[in-house]
């Protein structure tokens, strides 16, 4: 299964690592750098799966999936977190914001592409 992602995360090192294992796997991969990046490039794409983590400059990951999930045409595309936060309050939050999974810093490339593959269905 090929799957358009789009990967929000302020650290560049997080973005290429990400790039490499998504597209390792045959996926086509967007990388943006924040919330409000993530934002601008969500208007050129239709992805299959958002990534995005927690803390970030300019717009968290908790505006920028209030942002996306505000949005009709955004609404039902499943947001994966990918943090290194860990608290079941942020979790929480996180649900409540729209995210469809959650996933610790470091990860496991296999175990991410099969989360992705999952909640795309």
């Amino acid at each position: 299964m090929s799957l358009e992602v789009l990967a929000v995360d302020d650290s560049r090192t997080m973005r290429d690592m990400l790039n490499l294992a998504l597209s390792s796997a045959g996926f086509t991969t967007h990388l943006a750098e924040d919330g409000i990046h993530g934002l601008e490039v969500l208007e050129g794409i239709e992805p299959d799966v958002i990534i995005t983590d927690i803390n970030m400059p300019r717009m968290d990951g908790f505006g920028f999936m209030d942002a996306v999930r505000s949005e009709d045409k955004w609404s039902r595309i499943p947001i994966l977190v990918l943090t290194t936060e860990s608290a079941d309050e942020l979790k929480s939050k996180a649900r409540a914001a729209g995210a469809t999974g959650w996933i610790v810093k470091p990860f496991d490339p296999t175990k991410l592409v099969k989360a992705l593959q999952m909640v795309a269905g």
